[in-house]
């Protein structure tokens, strides 16, 4: 029994000190059970986009993409400080830039496939989705395939019209310079949100495709030329 007892202490030492190390150094590379980290792994599941306002505001702060998108990675969440309720969830994430803490604000409409990544301004809980210009994709989500084209002859028929060959060539136009299109995109329709994407061509004019977001990928299932 004493051995027991012993053996009991020993697994409780060693669990306690496995415990420090999962959420003080390993706490924003894994344990997807914690709230934070679920919070972030949804929005880098999805393509973060920024608007044409915010970004003139983080040029001014000589923010670059990969300094938003790092809030994602070992920012800290202020739930306290967020809208976790409704249909437009938006999350203050913290982090210090520059010897500086700065907060971003990352915005999550129900069921689309775009979030925002916004500069603070009034009230978190009054934050409605863009509705004007265009959104730059400075983020899509880590994984091999996430376009999907929808089986159907219309379609069919408008990428034989276009050029396009498969969901391999219409994810590489989006990451070469795709934009939301905010002011055409239905971000509340039911069932579920569209949004407009608007793909560059190799001969300098450009597409628009109406999709949406069907089982973790974004479904396009109407091509149109500007």
């Amino acid at each position: 029994m004493k051995n027991f007892w012993r053996r009991l202490r020993l697994y409780g030492v060693g669990f306690g000190i496995g415990l420090i190390f999962v959420f003080f150094f390993f706490r924003n590379r894994g344990c997807t059970w914690l709230p934070e980290n679920r919070v972030k792994n949804t929005f880098l599941g999805k393509v973060i986009v920024v608007s044409e306002t915010n970004q003139r505001i983080f040029d001014r702060h000589h923010l670059s993409d990969s300094m938003i998108e790092s809030f994602l990675n070992d920012g800290s969440i202020s739930f306290g400080s967020s809208k976790k309720q409704g249909k437009l969830k938006v999350y203050k994430i913290e982090k210090e830039v520059n010897g500086k803490n700065m907060a971003l604000w990352f915005s999550m409409p129900e069921d689309a496939f775009i979030a925002e990544a916004v500069w603070p301004k009034g009230s978190i809980q009054k934050f409605k989705s863009t509705t004007e210009g265009f959104g730059r994709m400075i983020h899509f989500p880590n994984v091999n395939s996430f376009v999907y084209l929808k089986d159907n002859d219309e379609l069919t028929k408008q990428m034989k019209e276009f050029g396009i060959k498969d969901e391999e060539q219409v994810q590489y136009m989006m990451k070469k310079g795709g934009l939301i299109d905010f002011s055409r995109s239905q971000l509340t329709a039911e069932p579920s949100p569209e949004q407009m994407i608007v793909l560059p061509r190799g001969n300098g004019d450009t597409l628009t495709a109406r999709t949406t977001w069907f089982k973790d990928h974004i479904e396009f299932y109407e091509f149109e030329r500007n």
